[in-house]
């Protein structure tokens, strides 16, 4: 029997403890049905409205006690270290931006690559920029142009290019050490990044070949001179020194520290910032993780009170009496997440929310925390990166002025990174924990 039989699985919980978590979806899905915009409500106004319903749930506690049981799930240290992690992100990635390296990045892997293999290239390129930045939006951004570019130079179709932008994008929200949904995995499941990092790049490895062999074989008969910007070797070095210590294990704060510190030292010695722009490149990264943060700590509070109500009892037992194995506990996880991200169209988001549950889930049928943490990722990053609603496309699809579904058929990597991700799940067994 592969299922932890020491764990309690009597209690049935109850679905009204639920309700907040329904509210948030209904108003955040009805407000982008109504205005055609899914980013028209700020998400944490949705939150703010699930938090006061959920207050106003379970009469049995008072006020006070309410704010207690908020007030200990916020406290938790892995929602504490995410949300200073996020911080220490922000800061790291502002200085890099600001020291030009990210252009610098882009530029480079441009020069390395033969004109003719532009468009896998342009993939390759998204891959080392995503996986760098921590960003899958910043990196569409900076390629989104480069990628008109080669589609006007030539021929091949347009949406085709911004596919493989994308895909090279996504490869790296998923599995980059600074990018928040793999701070929010982590740390929701309690696992260490580097050992993270390595199963999951074991998973999606297969996927990103398959990828790129696909946008060779779609382009290999083309020709192209990529008209290449200027760069310098040393604005790209603090992304290195990120990447190498990420996964070699050190301390996640000394790296983004480390790399902060390389990033200014290269805007300076590089002439792109000046002394007195460093602590403004800094605080504005910072800031751009303000937004992540306050929803980070609003769904702890959420989330700590539908635990109180019985809402995670209620879907451990729905869970547990529909699913009798391991790899139908790994299927209810997938399915959950990337759920909640069709949702809230955003991955981040969608992990902090069932985060916790996936955690109970995983200790209900012994499953690795390394393993959940990837699957939480890649299936949160699979919806992220192919529906036409999503930050990613519409950045995307806004560079070409093109529609967002024009992009979906060309969206490779997303969709191998699934069914690898299936195959992962149905054909290698866990190992022990570790």
């Amino acid at each position: 029997m592969e299922k932890n039989t020491s764990v309690e699985t009597e209690n049935r919980g109850r679905a009204v403890a639920l309700l907040p978590i329904g509210i948030f979806l209904v108003m955040f899905i009805g407000s982008g049905i109504i205005t055609r915009d899914f980013y028209a409500m700020p998400t944490i106004v949705a939150f703010l409205i699930a938090l006061a319903v959920a207050f106003f749930q379970n009469p049995s506690l008072n006020f006070n006690e309410k704010i207690k049981v908020c007030a200990k799930g916020i406290g938790d240290d892995n929602v504490i270290i995410m949300c200073l992690i996020f911080l220490a992100a922000g800061g790291f990635s502002g200085a890099v931006t600001a020291a030009g390296g990210a252009t610098s990045a882009v530029y480079l892997g441009l020069s390395l690559i033969p004109p003719k293999f532009a468009v896998v290239g342009v993939f390759l390129i998204g891959c080392f920029i995503s996986i760098s930045m921590g960003t899958s939006v910043g990196t569409i951004v900076a390629l989104s142009p480069i990628a008109v570019g080669i589609s006007q130079a030539t021929g091949f179709s347009l949406p085709l290019c911004l596919g493989a932008v994308v895909s090279g994008a996504m490869f790296g929200d998923n599995l980059s050490m600074i990018s928040d949904t793999t701070i929010a995995a982590v740390r929701t499941q309690g696992c260490q990044m580097s050992d993270k990092f390595k199963m999951n790049f074991k998973i999606v490895l297969p996927a990103a070949i398959a990828a790129a062999v696909i946008f060779f074989i779609t382009t290999m008969h083309g020709s192209t001179q990529v008209e290449l910007g200027e760069y310098n070797i040393l604005q790209v070095i603090p992304y290195l020194i990120v990447l190498v210590g990420a996964i070699i294990g050190f301390n996640v704060f000394v790296v983004l520290i480390v790399g902060t510190v390389a990033a200014v030292a290269a805007g300076l010695v590089t002439g792109t910032m000046a002394w007195g722009g460093i602590f403004t490149a800094i605080g504005s990264g910072v800031t751009s993780m303000y937004d992540i943060t306050v929803i980070s700590i609003t769904v702890a509070a959420i989330g700590a009170l539908v635990k109180e109500y019985g809402g995670i009892d209620f879907i451990l037992h729905f869970i547990h009496k529909n699913t009798k194995s391991k790899k139908g506990a790994q299927i209810g996880i997938a399915g959950l997440v990337a759920g909640v991200d069709l949702a809230t169209a955003n991955n981040t988001i969608a992990i902090v929310m069932t985060g916790q549950i996936a955690k109970e889930i995983s200790s209900e049928y012994d499953i690795d925390p390394r393993r959940t943490a990837s699957l939480l990722d890649i299936f949160a990053s699979v919806v992220q990166g192919i529906i036409p609603y999503g930050a990613q496309l519409l950045s995307a699809a806004a560079a070409a002025s093109i529609t967002a579904y024009e992009i979906i058929p060309f969206l490779y990597y997303p969709f191998f990174m699934a069914v690898s991700a299936l195959v992962f799940i149905f054909l290698v067994p866990q190992k022990d924990k570790k």
